[in-house]
Formats: structure tokens, C-alpha cells, sequence
């Protein structure tokens, strides 16, 4: 065969409607057995063959061949839930109780951070989650700015645009802006990149502005996001109207009162459950919580890094998948996790599993990587263009090489990419719709500019620190 490229850094990248054989030591497609000596064919942006290299049907003088070597290849990773705009805050936020953490975050975002800082935030953090295998994202943006970086970068994605009105009488004038911003950011939808919405959260959202929002989202066919039952201090807002985002509303003027059994309970009652959102978090979900969850077919992202690191707690997976509710993996930002890579977030839901569990590979890696890839693609009404290799598919692909003694031997490709590769991997190769998007490691039209901007951000940062305590 002619065009062979010796590793995925030799040969230009490949034109829209290009066939491109790709090689590896293993293919792993998640929805059948691991392929050892296998390829992919992808013909424009599908994949349009799956197999062992020897039998790839394939023509020497129209296929360019790109051979991996000692790399597994798999779907490109789906990170459900992300915050790209808040990458400059990557531990800055060290140390404080939820509420603290989500005051400070509000005051630096609108003291200290520019447009232009989170932009270039929003960048780099698609650039982290590119060289780490991540080809579609789910972000939640106050600022929308990741939308124009996924479209920049060329990864998939929905940007969530937040609305916030604790306060019932500001819920016309929340939902009028939030419908202004929606309709002018849809004029920039692709086939890859959309917008939706995300009522934040219960305490920063009323009841009434959340049925308006989920009756705007099932109007316009919008897909749907919302923070719920994530921490204590929230369960203790909405059960009894007591604690630290109870007082704080208190303190402004805003009536609190107990509004349901549970935050889930909340959504159901105001209507949000019926258009299908995408829940983040859902820690603190009982089984009656669960059931409803599973009936309207809302769909979950587990966050296990970020709920550890903010001492939420262990977020039921079990009985999310017991109930059958499609979920997805996601780092949640960096602000929250201090780095965005997937397979070590399956990782860490393996072992959560097992401590709930008591018991070992109670969640095996195959199932956590199964989450990473198609479970997201699942949550986020995604499945039938990406999240497994399949014929028919978009191309969205990453490969990992295996080099190393440390990776060695392997007796499972699964098993080695998320208990000895997680959280240090960087892919030698990601496409996107069957578009090279990083090669060796090197992401395509990355700029070294936004990390200068980006350390100039965290200079007034920290001087915002200084003037500005915890």
C-alpha cells in the first residue's frame, strides 16, 4: 500500500472526503470484543470499516494508510459536563465550603476576568481536553465564549448558556435576556457545535423561572442542563428552606420556603424533568428520586473527581444504572477537578463503585470506559453519530500509544487505559468527524498566544488574592 505514515505525526492532514485507513496494536470499539491488529477506515467524515488490518478492503492508490503501531485505538472520549471558561481558576479555589467557593468564583469571574480571559480559558481548556482524547464536550457557560472555541478547535459540542433569578418577580426579565442571547447564538450552530440551556441550580434558580426555561427549552427544542442535587447545603434549601444558600437569599430580600421532598422531586413538580435534561451531578438522588428520573428519560453526568474534591460525596452510579438511566462521565471544570482527563474520571468511578459496592470490580473498566464514550454520547442524545466504533458512524476517534514498560504486558486494552493510563495519557492522534485534530500530541491551530494572555490572567488573579481574602 501506498502513503503509509510511520506514526500518526508524518503525512498532512487529510482533506474532507479523504479515505484514511488507520492501523493499531488494538481497536476498541466498546460495543464488541477488542480487535488486536486492527483498523479503522474512514471514508470523509465515517467511519466506513471495522476489523483486523490484514483484512482491510482497501485500494493502494486511493487510500492513504496511517499506522499507528503499539497504540490502542477507541471512540473519542465525550467529557459530559465541563465549565471551559473557568480554566484559569485551576487551583485557585483551594480549601473553601461550597458556598465560599461559588461566591469567590462569582466575584473574580466579574472583578478580574475579562471576555478575552475567558475565551482564551475556553481554549485552552479544549486544547487539554483534545490532547487527553476528548472529542465532544458538554459545556456550561455563563459567558457562552465556549461556543466560539469549539467552533475554533473543531471539537463537537453543546454550550449550555446558564440563566440565574432566584427572586420569582425578575423570572420575565431573566428568561426575556436568556432568550435573546439563545436566538442570536443559534445563527452560529453547525453540524457539530450547538447551543442549549441550563437553569443553574435551585439556589440560584426560582420555580417559577425553572417551569418558564424547561417550557422554553420543549418549545424550541433546546437541549437542557441544570446543576441538582449536589451538595448538602442545597438538599437543605429546598427540603426545609434552611442553611447557607437559604440565609443568603434571606439576606437580599427573597422569601424561602421548603418547596419539595427532594431537588429532584423540584424538577419534576416545575416541569424541567418533561423536556429531558441532562442532570449534573444527581449525588444526592434516592431511588424514588431515580425512578422519576429514569420515567421522564432525563439523562445523568457523574462527575467523581469533582464531587470528591468538593466533599459532595459518592454519587450513586449503581443505582443510576440499575434504573437504567443513560450517564456519562464529565471532569466538571478545573476550577472544581485541577485537570480534565476522562479515563482517569473512569477510573476513579471504578473505584467509588467498588467502595460502595464493597466489592471488586463491582464496575469494571470496560463498563467505565463503555461510560466515557458511548454513556456520554447517551446522555447527550448523541448515540447514533458517535460514542462507539461502528460503520455509519462519524469519526470521531483517539488513539493512546501503549509504549512503555510500565504498560506492559497487555492482557486488556480496557483494563490498561483506565487503571495504568489514566490521568497522564496524552492521545498521539484525535479526529473529529473524521478531521485530524491532533497529531503526536499537537493540537491543530492551537495558538501560543492564549497561554501568555492566560498567565497574565493569573497574575491579577493573584493579586486579586492579596487585596481580596477568602
Amino acid at each position: 500500500m501506498t502513503g503509509v505514515a510511520r506514526g500518526a505525526g508524518n503525512g498532512a492532514v487529510p482533506a474532507a472526503g479523504a479515505r484514511t485507513l488507520y492501523t493499531a496494536a488494538w481497536v476498541l470499539p466498546v460495543v464488541t470484543p477488542p480487535i488486536q491488529d486492527g483498523a479503522v477506515l474512514v471514508d470523509g467524515e465515517r467511519i466506513a470499516w471495522v476489523g483486523r488490518a490484514d483484512a482491510a478492503p482497501v485500494s493502494p492508490d486511493a487510500t492513504r494508510v496511517v499506522a499507528l503501531g503499539n497504540a490502542v485505538l477507541l471512540p473519542g472520549l465525550v467529557n459530559a459536563h465541563t465549565h471551559l471558561e473557568l480554566t484559569s481558576l485551576r487551583g485557585f479555589l483551594e480549601g473553601l465550603d461550597f458556598r465560599t467557593w461559588l461566591r469567590t468564583l462569582t466575584s473574580v469571574r466579574r472583578e478580574v476576568l475579562s471576555r478575552q480571559d475567558l475565551l482564551d480559558a475556553a481554549r485552552l481548556g479544549l486544547v487539554e481536553a483534545l490532547r487527553h482524547g476528548i472529542t465532544t464536550v458538554a459545556d456550561t457557560t455563563d459567558s457562552a465564549v465556549s461556543l466560539t472555541a469549539m467552533r475554533e478547535l473543531g471539537v463537537r459540542g453543546i454550550g449550555y448558556v446558564e440563566v440565574f433569578g432566584p427572586d420569582p418577580a425578575h423570572r420575565d426579565d431573566a428568561l426575556a435576556l436568556l432568550q435573546e442571547r439563545v436566538t442570536a447564538l443559534r445563527a452560529g450552530d453547525t453540524a457539530l457545535v450547538r447551543v442549549g440551556v441550563s437553569p443553574h441550580a435551585p439556589y440560584t434558580v426560582s420555580a417559577s423561572l425553572f417551569a418558564a426555561t424547561a417550557d422554553y427549552a420543549r418549545a424550541e427544542q433546546l437541549p437542557m442542563a441544570v446543576h441538582i442535587a449536589e451538595s448538602a447545603a442545597e438538599t437543605a434549601f429546598v427540603c426545609t428552606g434552611t442553611g447557607p444558600f437559604a440565609d443568603a437569599l434571606r439576606a437580599r430580600g427573597i422569601a424561602v420556603a421548603p418547596q419539595a421532598r427532594s431537588p429532584i422531586a423540584l424538577l419534576e413538580r416545575t416541569g424541567v424533568l418533561a423536556a429531558r435534561p441532562l442532570l449534573i451531578h444527581a449525588i444526592r438522588a434516592d431511588d424514588e428520586d431515580l425512578a422519576r428520573i429514569a420515567a421522564h428519560g432525563a439523562t445523568i453526568v457523574h462527575c467523581p473527581i469533582s464531587n470528591a474534591k468538593l466533599g459532595h460525596g459518592v454519587a450513586p452510579l449503581d443505582r443510576m444504572l440499575a434504573h437504567g438511566i443513560a450517564t456519562g462521565l464529565g471532569s466538571d471544570s478545573v476550577a472544581s477537578n485541577d485537570r480534565m482527563h476522562l479515563l482517569e474520571e473512569a477510573r476513579q468511578a471504578t473505584l467509588l463503585h467498588a467502595i460502595r459496592a464493597e466489592a471488586p470490580d463491582s464496575l469494571s473498566a470496560q463498563a467505565a470506559l463503555a461510560l466515557a464514550t458511548q454513556g456520554g454520547a447517551a446522555a447527550l442524545g448523541l448515540s447514533t453519530s458517535i460514542g462507539t466504533v461502528e460503520v455509519g458512524k462519524d469519526a470521531d476517534l483517539a488513539a493512546f500509544s501503549l509504549d512503555g514498560p510500565d504498560l506492559q504486558p497487555v492482557h486488556d486494552p480496557a483494563v490498561t487505559l483506565v487503571h495504568a493510563l489514566a490521568g497522564r495519557a496524552v492521545a498521539m492522534l484525535v479526529t473529529v468527524a473524521g478531521r485530524e485534530r491532533v497529531r503526536d500530541g499537537i493540537v491543530t491551530g492551537a495558538d501560543p498566544a492564549w497561554a501568555d494572555r492566560a498567565a497574565a490572567a493569573g497574575v491579577r488573579l493573584r493579586e486579586w488574592r492579596q487585596r481580596v481574602p477568602a
